[in-house]
């Protein structure tokens, strides 16, 4: 298979919306994505729905707060560990296991909570939830690269990906809320905990994800570092890191901005605007994504989001707040569709999966810091100037990713032979 130049990886053609259909119904494709959507769903009201019910046991939001803090931070460690094993032993078998360990996990914290166990197990427990909650994203986000080719519908495949996530985003919270109202308070947790077990089992189980298997003459890292042994890695990380600190700040300001106003109720739907305009305009961006270049792709999109976070800053109404968060979520999904792309070019080889985690990481890192901070300024000087804080800190990583752009142009991975539709390796 030969593979494309840095030059021409680095600015592949846009996707027509022709590619998403050829993407999606690759015959080899079909199961896994529909299975990886069940397995995904809960991405978006997993952390909320543990907040909800640690809450509604305890009484204690500052407990609830450590209990939801700690799973991310286990997401944030379990996305490269189980990419790492996903990458030298292909995700079916992984995935069953952490099929098992994540059921007895969840089990436990329900048990633990409703035993009144110290707040110490509950935050240990915690932590073992987001680390063994099966990352069937990454692999399906690895999938496209053995199943399709390089060029316009892998591009088509990655933005589905992106947008996929953010309609996620868009139902979690809500039926997070929703459940959190049901006469058994861990309904949430456990509806969610069993899409992802369910959807997971089903993924691995797949003809197109039992065949994956390493190449056993396959090079990879030998540090500890793994994927990050490479610099254009590094600066994707960074580039996640920057996103998720963006995002992690807004979240914060516009609960404070409703609950100022007298509407707390409606800051989930508040949030949930980003998600919508993000949804929407990511399908016409990856018809022509801009810049062409992933070298200025990055920094350029952060510094565009930066730049429109500041918007909510003004102080007007409940309205004006929507009405900014509708414009400043359109640069949501381009960049994780930019981020994708990027993999391709910068990860090592044989380290897509664990290269995603990384990328996961960063990102989950980014929302806690921001989200922390946010609440610091918003207790202390105002929502206000925790969207300045948002646009700010976006800008600075913007400017580092532009001084380091040229590591975005390594030489792109070495990749697999994709699948053929026959359902047979070539």
């Amino acid at each position: 298979m030969s593979h494309s130049s840095p030059e021409r990886s680095a600015t592949a053609p846009g996707a027509r919306l022709a590619d998403y259909k050829t993407a999606l119904t690759t015959p080899t494709a079909l199961p896994p994505v529909l299975l990886s959507v069940l397995a995904r769903l809960p991405i978006g009201m997993n952390s909320l729905a543990l907040l909800l019910y640690v809450r509604r046991a305890t009484g204690s939001f500052a407990t609830a707060g450590l209990v939801s803090a700690a799973a991310l931070v286990g997401v944030a460690v379990g996305s490269v560990i189980q990419g790492r094993i996903m990458d030298r032993h292909g995700p079916s078998r992984p995935l069953y296991v952490l099929a098992v360990l994540a059921t007895l996990i969840v089990s436990t914290e329900v048990y633990a909570v409703e035993s009144h166990a110290p707040d110490g197990v509950l935050v240990g427990l915690a932590f073992g939830i987001g680390l063994t909650g099966p990352a069937v994203g990454s692999a399906s986000r690895s999938l496209w690269v053995r199943l399709l080719p390089p060029g316009p519908v892998r591009q088509a495949a990655y933005a589905y990906e992106a947008i996929s996530m953010e309609v996620f985003f868009i139902l979690g919270p809500g039926l997070a809320g929703l459940m959190s109202a049901l006469p058994l308070a861990s309904t949430g947790l456990v509806v969610a905990t069993g899409c992802t077990v369910v959807g997971g089992l089903g993924f691995a189980l797949t003809p197109a994800v039992r065949r994956w298997r390493p190449a056993a003459d396959q090079p990879r890292p030998a540090s500890l570092l793994g994927a990050l042994t490479s610099h254009g890695m590094r600066t994707l990380t960074l580039a996640g890191l920057g996103f998720g600190l963006t995002i992690g700040f807004i979240e914060v300001a516009v609960p404070a901005v409703a609950t100022a106003a007298g509407r707390p109720e409606i800051s989930g739907v508040l949030l949930s605007l980003m998600s919508i305009s993000s949804v929407l305009f990511g399908v016409f961006y990856g018809t022509r994504p801009w810049p062409r270049s992933l070298q200025w792709r990055l920094p350029t999109l952060l510094a565009g989001f930066s730049v429109l976070a500041v918007l909510p800053a003004v102080p007007t109404t409940l309205f004006w707040l929507g009405a900014t968060l509708l414009v400043t979520g359109m640069l949501i999904t381009p960049q994780a569709t930019a981020h994708s792309a990027t993999i391709d070019v910068v990860a090592p080889v044989g380290t897509t999966a664990e290269a995603f985690g990384w990328l996961i990481t960063a990102i989950t890192l980014g929302l806690a810091l921001g989200q922390s901070a946010s609440g610091q300024l918003v207790e202390s000087r105002g929502p206000s100037l925790s969207f300045l804080a948002a646009t700010l800190s976006g800008l600075i990583i913007a400017g580092l990713l532009w001084l380091f752009r040229r590591t975005l142009s390594g030489q792109p991975s070495a990749i697999p032979e994709p699948v053929s539709v026959s359902g047979r390796s070539d």
